[in-house]
């Protein structure tokens, strides 16, 4: 029997989409969905779920959990992970409460910026552990990453763990219909492409019936940037550097020098910027659950409809033979000339019996690949700390990340990373 194997399945909500998915799809009917988690509760709760949908849905997947991690991934074809190290309290907590006291504010920190940094550097020892596993019990198994920070931890599974790996991002996915939508047009038939990296990647054609799109997108823009809206941040950048970005306002806010900062408060206004949103956003979802899990746990005529989730169409894709795009994660093998080859990018991939095969881009616009180097170099120097341990690259990567650096002096930066290297405690490895 064929194998998917979900780690962090106790993320119901997240299982639901991706496994529930698959029970959609005729191609993987007879799979075995494995289940593993550290929370033997939410574990529990996933499995009733899923059971609940197998029997509402006449799916013949087979739901079982696993309390060892290497017999949940042993002969395993897809793994899907979706965990998140240290969760919101403790290591959410620290990565916002600690910065804030040399003034230095964030809004989501899970991509680069010192929250970013610090999320890497607790997250890659245990994936490296997986990888070692995935080596030995399944070593060639496809393994779909949907953790962040996506761009550092797919290229330290690719890189340091030997593992076939692409990062799935929904970015990509909700792209084109949120700006559609935001500036009141109509997405349907339209063409796009997109590269870059994760979280900073570039809409660098939208095109209907041979149309540029693009001068009707940025008159609009200009218009919107009149009021105040949840965008404002990518029209303000498209419209000073030619491209739309993927990731949404909040994220990109934190991205670049340009938007918080200390002098200039009045930008966080004029922008609409959320500081301190992902904590928000976990107290919420905390509360969420607590409400949703009766109708998700014990709704024994739960129902799931395929979602926009690419994980169960890149198996269909490679089970059929059936060509499907998506936009993955890889490793940039000439794929964006103009980045560096050592760097993570999100391109256009093509997937069939064969695997994920990336296409080729060429060069970004030069201001675009310029801005994504600037992540680049904090997402390399990330990866230097977590494989040599040396404390000095953590305070390479947080120096050169464009925030950090735009707001502390690189005394502050070092005390900083030393302050939080202490916080973590334990949930970091030890750093020479």
């Amino acid at each position: 029997m064929s194998k998917i194997t979900f780690i962090g399945a106790g993320s119901t909500v997240f299982a639901k989409n991706v496994l529930g998915d698959c029970m959609q799809t005729p191609a993987l009917q007879g799979f075995e969905l494995a289940l593993y988690d550290i929370d033997p509760v939410r574990l529990q709760d996933s499995e009733n779920m899923l059971n609940n949908i197998k029997k509402t849905s006449g799916s013949t997947c087979v739901v079982k959990s696993y309390s060892d991690r290497k017999e949940a991934l042993r002969g395993a074809k897809y793994v899907v992970n979706a965990i998140q190290v240290g969760g919101y309290d403790p290591c959410t907590i620290t990565d916002f409460e600690v910065p804030k006291k040399y003034g230095l504010r964030q809004t989501i920190a899970d991509t680069v910026g010192i929250g970013g940094i610090f999320r890497n550097l607790r997250t890659i020892p245990v994936m490296m552990d997986f990888a070692a596993d995935i080596r030995e019990v399944c070593p060639n198994a496809l393994f779909l990453n949907y953790t962040n920070p996506m761009a550092v931890l797919t290229n330290a599974m690719i890189t340091l763990g030997g593992v076939q790996t692409v990062g799935l991002c929904h970015s990509v996915q909700v792209c084109v219909p949120d700006l559609f939508k935001n500036l009141g047009m109509d997405p349907t038939g339209v063409q796009s492409k997109i590269a870059g990296i994760n979280h900073m990647a570039w809409l660098l054609e939208v095109t209907k019936d041979g149309v540029d799109l693009y001068p009707e997108i940025k008159r609009r823009a200009a218009e919107k940037q009149k009021e105040k809206h949840h965008d404002m941040v990518r029209l303000e950048m498209m419209l000073n550097f030619g491209y739309y970005i993927t990731e949404s306002s909040e994220h990109n806010a934190e991205y670049h020098p340009y938007f918080i900062k200390r002098n200039y408060p009045e930008l966080i206004e004029r922008f609409n910027i959320p500081l301190d949103e992902y904590p928000r956003r976990c107290v919420s979802q905390i509360e969420e659950w607590k409400a949703r899990r009766e109708e998700l746990v014990n709704n024994k005529d739960l129902e799931h409809h395929r979602s926009h989730e690419y994980a169960s169409y890149i198996m269909e894709a490679i089970e059929t033979n059936v060509p499907f795009k998506i936009g993955g994660n890889v490793m940039n093998q000439g794929l964006i000339t103009n980045l560096p080859k050592e760097a993570c990018v999100e391109v256009p991939c093509l997937v069939d019996a064969s695997g994920v095969t990336p296409t080729f881009v060429g060069d970004l616009p030069p201001q675009c690949a310029a801005l994504n180097r600037t992540n680049i170099n904090t997402q390399l120097l990330t990866l230097e700390a977590a494989a040599t341990g040396k404390r000095e690259h953590i305070y390479h990567a947080a120096m050169l990340d464009p925030h950090t650096a735009a707001e502390l002096s690189i005394d502050d930066i070092r005390s900083l990373c030393d302050d939080l290297i202490e916080a973590h405690g334990d949930w970091l490895p030890k750093f020479s």
